[in-house]
Formats: C-alpha cells, sequence, structure tokens
C-alpha cells in the first residue's frame, strides 16, 4: 500500500471577504507542483461563502464536477437554463464537456453556506454538457458507507468517468474495509468531520489521504466521524 497524505492545515487557501476556500491541490492561485492531483482527482475545494454572494456565471470545459452542501443552500444556475437551490442530503453533477457557463450562489441572504466542490479528470472529452441534481437521503444509512456515485448506474449520480464516491456518518469504534472496485486505482479519502485511522495514520477533521497499490484497506473510527471516500483510476 502507498499514501500521500494531506493534513488540513497544509492546503491552499484563497481568502476574500465573501470566500474562504480552502484547496487541497492547486487551484486559483495556490500551485504546489506535488499537489496537482491525486489520479483522475483534480480538485477538492472546501469552501465557505457568505450571504448573498457567490461564484458568478464562468465557464468550465471537460471536467466532470460535482458539488456536497455540507450547511446552508446553494444555488446553480447555468447556460442550459438549469436553475436550482440544493441543501445537505442532497448534490449536484455537472459534465462540462464542449463547453458549459455557470453559477454557484449562496441562496440565503442571512447565513453561509458550505460546500464541496471536486472536479474529475473525465474517461472522455468534448461530451455534451450536462446537469444533474440527486436527493441522496434514501441512500444513506447510518453507520455504513453509501455509495452515491458511481459509473454504471448503481447509485443516485453518475460521472463519466470510473469513479465511485462514498460518504457515510459513522460512529466511533466501529470498522470497516473498503475494496477497490477496479485495478489500478485509488481511493481519497477526506474526513468531513471527525477521526478516523488508516492503516495506523490518524487523520482529523478536514484531513486528506489518498491510498493506491492496494486492493483493500481497513478505516476505524475514533470519533463519530463523517467520512467522504473517492475512488479513482490513476
Amino acid at each position: 500500500m502507498k499514501k500521500v497524505i494531506d493534513k488540513a492545515e497544509s492546503r491552499g487557501r484563497s481568502l476574500y471577504d465573501w470566500l474562504d476556500s480552502r484547496h487541497t491541490f492547486s487551484f486559483d492561485e495556490y500551485y504546489n507542483p506535488r499537489r496537482m492531483n491525486f489520479g483522475a482527482l483534480r480538485v477538492l475545494n472546501d469552501d465557505r461563502v457568505a450571504p448573498g454572494k457567490g461564484f458568478g456565471t464562468h465557464p468550465h470545459k471537460n471536467m466532470e464536477i460535482i458539488s456536497i452542501p455540507l450547511k446552508g443552500k446553494l444555488k446553480h444556475g447555468d447556460s442550459h437554463k438549469n436553475s436550482r437551490i440544493i441543501t445537505p442530503g442532497e448534490i449536484q453533477t455537472m459534465s462540462a464537456g464542449t463547453g458549459i457557463y455557470h453559477s454557484e450562489l449562496n441562496g440565503s441572504d442571512t447565513d453561509p453556506v458550505e460546500f464541496l466542490q471536486i472536479w474529475i479528470m473525465p474517461e472522455k472529452l468534448n461530451t455534451p454538457p450536462a446537469y444533474q441534481d440527486f436527493d441522496i437521503r434514501p441512500f444513506l444509512h447510518k453507520n455504513k458507507m453509501s455509495v452515491i456515485v458511481s459509473p454504471d448506474g448503481d447509485a443516485p449520480a453518475k460521472l463519466l468517468q470510473q469513479t465511485w464516491f462514498s460518504i457515510g456518518e459513522i460512529e466511533a469504534g466501529r470498522k470497516m474495509e473498503y475494496h477497490m472496485h477496479q485495478s489500478h486505482a485509488g481511493v481519497y479519502v477526506f474526513l468531513i468531520e471527525g477521526e478516523i485511522k488508516v492503516d495506523d495514520i490518524v487523520l482529523s477533521r478536514r484531513d486528506g489521504m489518498g491510498i493506491y497499490d492496494t486492493k483493500n484497506f481497513e478505516l476505524e473510527t475514533l470519533q463519530d466521524s463523517h467520512i467522504l471516500l473517492i475512488e479513482v483510476p490513476m
């Protein structure tokens, strides 16, 4: 097993009057040649946006993008006339493909919104742009890692890459084993909240860890934890 450990405090940061964004991988003005990607995982941003503010209309091309709200209301709009507010328990996916313009704004004038925005490099380029949102709550189960994104239609959402996203809220003192869905894959563990141990490495809130060159690994929760696993081709 090979590991890459990215502690929360080592992430890049974009700080403005309306935005506090932490970057696990190089993004915007944060550049670290040792942190360009983890396999097909290109961006993992942890964003906090002030009330009534957000990212105005801007372009994307040839990237698979998933947004996961953690607190508050996230408002999406795009050049295909999609408009939607999603909240925790929902996710949105966008295949930028040949090109799409979109915006992501705080849907509240009083409370901040917190969300993860994740970019995955696609398996094929120049596909037709597409946007969808999903209510993942019926698929979530206490003390279980639930698959919310897959390439084969076995999850609520699908991206145009061989990638699986699993998420779960797990009580302290639990152990679970993760098995790779494919060869030549890696899993990026992102700890949203809590404390866990993976292969004797302890991870705390917002720490990340990439795992590859193995078929499986064990995860143990040291505290009640909210965990995101992203499996991608390496």
